[in-house]
């Protein structure tokens, strides 16, 4: 009777495996991630995209994960399918081999999706340990309610694959005018934009991929006039004696082409890449397709304008670079400030200011081989991680025990967000186009920087004077 027992119970081991591992996944904080997951990536994201909201995704989807992954093995696979989901994340934002495989592996499941390489995206990494503890819990407090499974399997899988990945941009590649007077502009996908009105206004149809655009046209009817699309950049060419020389009809200046690369990061599609001719009443329209950046527009009375995607907002042009500069001067300013009043451990304050102010510069992105290609990288990106936290808690440690003089270390909190201010939002005004040069935004970031910065010391050597009447700038040591 006892082997009978024993038997039965070995049976019913797989059972009771299986329920587990689906205890995991309908946990109530896995639940809960599922939740978020959907909510961000459906409503939150497109109203307030940004910082928060994406590395919220992050969080959520790496508590959902591990579960998901568990529930592909055969046996429980707990801690492997954690560090699994860890390994494939860090390899996904930190390597460009990692994001385009696994774009293509979400556009196979989800539809056409991009996944992009950002390495601060690694911060949500500690979600882990939640999708860890998560699973001791559901060990100690297993819910057999198979209903939930029913409910949150789908949901999860839902949840995981929106938001994996985030769409293919489009790309302007065809212009053609039909013989009802209709001009098409082509595009990379299974839509196209449509125009009677010469191009005034765009609404969208169904595309054709076959067709094929043309790089050169004459005007209708005026074999004289001409237009071609400059080869391997964005502009168009224009001639007047039928084809025998040209002369630049339309080209963006330098600062406009360093915006339309940094709102794009597939620079390789960034040119003109065909246009159409049209004649209307009162002279001629010519279309342009500019790949990812949309169309162009020149009407009756030759004048040439941008329209790109009609109905859509222009994508963001990426001042990240000029954005870590001033993080990182910001950083240095908070530091340097309360450093500036120490009473004793000078020293040890500013080596460890050092280190966190230095630690920053990975964790920015703003070493020389990032984003990360490699396990070098990723280390140093560790270490910068540490030197940051230690730094920072050091010298706070330090400026307590140190009793750093209130003035200065007030001066560099206040000043710390001037600074970044100073230093950011020139390139911010850049980006839409006021200041319209880079070189006046670079002037403008560098002066009002050094204001700042100047008004400080003048504030920080002032209080050192007052604190110490026999202070000459250079030392803090009194006569004898």
């Amino acid at each position: 009777m006892t082997r009978l027992t024993e038997s039965s119970n070995l049976r019913t081991l797989p059972a009771i495996d299986l329920d587990m591992r689906y205890a995991w996944l309908c946990h109530p904080v896995t639940v809960a991630g599922v939740l978020v997951l959907l909510l961000n990536d459906h409503l939150l994201k497109p109203v307030w995209p940004g910082f928060v909201t994406g590395k919220l995704s992050d969080v959520a989807g790496l508590v959902v994960a591990p579960p998901l992954v568990a529930l592909l093995c055969r046996r429980r696979a707990d801690l492997a399918a954690t560090v699994l989901t860890g390994a494939l994340f860090t390899l996904v934002k930190t390597t460009e081999t990692g994001a385009e495989a696994a774009s293509h592996a979400w556009t196979y499941l989800a539809g056409p999706s991009r996944v992009l390489a950002d390495p601060t995206d690694l911060l949500a990494l500690p979600a882990l340990a939640l999708a860890w503890w998560v699973r001791g819990h559901s060990l100690r407090h297993p819910s057999s309610a198979r209903w939930r499974v029913v409910v949150t399997m789908p949901l999860a899988v839902l949840a995981v694959t929106a938001t994996s990945g985030m769409p293919l941009p489009p790309s302007a590649e065809a212009v053609e005018v039909d013989r009802g007077g209709r001009i098409h502009v082509q595009t990379d996908g299974m839509t196209a934009l449509a125009s009677d009105d010469g191009g005034s206004t765009w609404s969208e149809v169904s595309g054709d991929r076959d067709r094929r655009g043309q790089s050169a046209q004459c005007v209708p009817g005026a074999a004289t006039r001409c237009y071609q699309v400059v080869q391997g950049r964005m502009g168009v060419e224009q001639s007047d004696d039928g084809g025998r020389t040209w002369r630049p009809a339309w080209q963006l200046s330098a600062d406009d082409q360093e915006r339309v690369n940094r709102r794009h990061d597939r620079r390789g599609e960034l040119r003109s890449m065909a246009l159409g001719v049209q004649a209307r009443p009162g002279g001629h329209v010519v279309v342009v397709a500019n790949g990812l950046d949309g169309i162009v527009v020149r009407d009756t009375s030759g004048t040439w304008r941008h329209v790109g995607w009609p109905g859509a907002e222009p994508a963001a042009v990426d001042v990240d670079r000029e954005w870590r500069v001033a993080v990182f001067l910001a950083a240095c300013m908070l530091f340097g400030g309360a450093g500036a009043g120490l009473r004793r451990y000078s020293r040890s304050y500013t080596g460890f200011a050092l280190a966190a102010c230095l630690g920053l510069l990975p964790l920015l992105g703003t070493g020389p081989d990032f984003p990360f290609v490699g396990t070098e990288e990723l280390g140093l990106y560790v270490i910068g991680l540490l030197a940051v936290l230690t730094g920072t808690t050091v010298c706070f440690a330090l400026a307590v025990a140190g009793r750093a003089r209130p003035v200065p270390a007030a001066v560099g909190l206040l000043t710390a967000p001037l600074v970044y201010a100073s230093a950011y939002l020139p390139f911010a005004g850049w980006a839409e186009g006021t200041p319209d040069s880079y070189w006046l935004a670079t002037a403008l970031a560098v002066l009002l920087t050094a204001l700042v910065l100047l008004a400080s010391a003048v504030a920080v050597r002032n209080d050192a004077r007052r604190a110490n009447p026999y202070f000459d700038g250079a030392s803090t040591s009194s006569p004898t």
